[in-house]
């Protein structure tokens, strides 16, 4: 029961997630973004349930393209006479020898790319799911970008081009938590296409995300520490 991911409850926990980022900040840009983040972890369960089903149509395909090819072969052999010569020389056995070589090399691998197809099938759906992925964990740190954790405490001019702020310490906190629990839920979502489908390119590709949201998440997190040291200075100053 607790040995894999439940995509159910991770699209049940990205919906929580969405719905206390509306209500704290309706209208942001990153309650845009948790809407998409939802929708993804949506089509990312059907996704993974589709990685692990066989794909019947291409396996038929491959197994009679197999047969056929195989069938050629043996045809081609029977369809040599018996009683004539095969090789008259050494020079003609070795290149008989290289043509027939060459020619189950090339089977070979035309067997193996059909083999293969199924793989790089799901292969390619898997890893265009994945790119969108790695583009919202750069969505949400340009969110997160402008959030400068100790903008409270600062006593100096703004100036005209710098963004506007309109977060108090508290709701910032929360705003960055968001971000935070956004990123590693990317990293869950991106572990869902793997459970199913063995494939080391895919597994990769997952683990890049994983990589990329857990680096983003940390920097994250150090925004939110020093927030925290500002508000706890800030609650001593007005101590008297």
């Amino acid at each position: 029961m607790y040995l894999s991911l439940d995509p159910e409850r991770i699209f049940q926990t990205t919906r929580a997630l969405c719905d206390r980022t509306a209500e704290m900040f309706p209208e942001s840009g990153l309650s845009k973004v948790g809407e998409e983040l939802l929708s993804v972890a949506r089509q990312a369960a059907e996704t993974s349930a589709w990685l692990g089903k066989p794909l019947l149509w291409v396996r038929v395909g491959v197994v009679l393209c197999i047969g056929l090819m195989v069938g050629l072969v043996f045809a081609s052999l029977f369809a040599v006479k018996t009683e004539a010569t095969l090789f008259s020389s050494v020079s003609d056995f070795l290149q008989g020898l290289e043509s027939a070589t060459n020619e189950m090399v090339l089977l070979g691998f035309a067997i193996f790319f059909l083999a293969s197809l199924e793989t790089r099938i799901k292969r390619a759906r898997a890893l265009k799911s994945i790119h969108m992925l790695r583009s919202l964990a750069h969505i949400i740190d340009l969110h997160q970008l402008a959030k400068d954790p100790e903008r409270p405490s600062r006593s100096d001019v703004e100036r005209a081009s710098a963004p506007q702020r309109k977060l108090t310490p508290f709701q910032l906190t929360c705003y960055l938590d968001y971000c935070s629990e956004m990123l590693a839920i990317i990293s869950k979502i991106a572990a869902l296409y793997v459970q199913n489908f063995n494939d080391s390119v895919t597994l990769a590709a997952v683990n890049e995300v994983e990589d990329l949201s857990q680096g983003l998440s940390r920097k994250i997190w150090q925004k939110i520490m020093i927030l925290d040291r500002v508000m706890s200075a800030e609650k001593l100053r007005i101590v008297p």
